[in-house]
């Protein structure tokens, strides 16, 4: 019987400027993949045929040559698709408009769309000219309040070599009123458990302080709860291992996302951690409440001093 043919993994890394891309392309080039960065687009598919089929290759693809079109390269992307030799993931790299700009602002870069030199114009039209390519895309990563360590835990977990069986787990806690982790594989609802935002001694807290700990894990219904949710889950990860499934997100949401959510995903890491796992544990709504904190702070101290 005649073996087949060795696929080549190829990724095709794109998204707006600012939103992470560079960085991606960095730890694909630290996991060992080949990578090459915004090459012309009518060049692309020879790269694909270059090289060691053994070696995955990563492309990054964005604006910066001003004539980027992206329907074109969605075109490209279906052709690659259909060729059975090579298995492509396109990974696009998004935020928000508010991040992009407080991004440039920082690094006193202009916007390569930016034709008045306006970052926020500069975003509004790559994000309309990239819309093709985000529709297609295979994994979408919101670097929005994603900081760089956790960027590359997200890229490694999903981008581990092939013959690296071990499961990477995630394990975020969230607030349902700004929405779903949109990297979540399993959602956990605790909108049920008594909320310590309520008492006053605790509202300031979060849920990484031992006494919002206490409060929520003394609730009557939580102890039988979690006993049940790790009774689903534990069982299930060795089977995601024999599946071949080399990354798993799951998310906790409650109403601020700063207290019980906090609660049960720090436990579930700890517990995961113990029984050999490897695991990262993120909290979306403390990050971005101190990120909001240490902006407020920045702001008041500059109306202190004066402009």
């Amino acid at each position: 019987m005649t073996a087949e043919p060795q696929r080549r993994t190829v990724a095709l890394v794109t998204g707006l400027s600012g939103a992470g891309r560079s960085s991606v392309l960095r730890v694909l080039e630290d996991l060992g993949w080949e990578t090459v960065d915004n090459p012309p687009l009518a060049v692309v598919e020879t790269l694909l045929e270059a090289g060691e089929r053994a070696t995955p290759l990563a492309i990054g693809l964005d604006s910066r040559r001003g004539s980027l079109d992206a329907a074109a390269a969605a075109a490209l992307v279906e052709r690659v698709r259909a060729d059975p030799g090579l298995d492509l993931v396109v990974v696009f790299l998004t935020a928000d408009e508010e991040t992009l700009l407080r991004r440039y602002t920082e690094t006193r870069r202009r916007h390569p769309m930016a034709q008045s030199g306006g970052v926020l114009e500069g975003v509004q039209r790559e994000r309309a000219l990239f819309a093709p390519l985000e529709a297609i895309a295979d994994v979408v990563l919101d670097t929005s309040e994603m900081p760089l360590p956790e960027l590359r835990a997200a890229v490694e977990r999903r981008f581990a070599r092939p013959d690296d069986t071990s499961l990477w787990i995630g394990v975020a806690s969230f607030s349902f009123a700004r929405g779903l982790p949109r990297e979540a594989d399993l959602v956990f609802d605790v909108r049920f458990l008594r909320n310590p935002y309520y008492v006053p001694a605790l509202k300031s807290l979060t849920g990484q302080d031992p006494t919002v700990a206490d409060y929520v894990g003394s609730d009557p219904d939580f102890a039988a709860f979690y006993d049940r949710m790790t009774g689903l889950l534990f069982p299930l990860l060795p089977r995601y291992v024999r599946e071949g499934k080399k990354y798993l997100t799951i998310a906790i949401g409650c109403t601020g996302g700063r207290h019980r959510s906090v609660v049960v995903a720090d436990r579930l890491g700890q517990d995961l951690r113990q029984r050999g796992w490897r695991v990262a544990v993120a909290h979306r709504e403390i990050r971005a409440g101190a990120e909001t904190g240490k902006a407020a702070g920045s702001s008041a101290a500059q109306a202190s001093h004066g402009p």
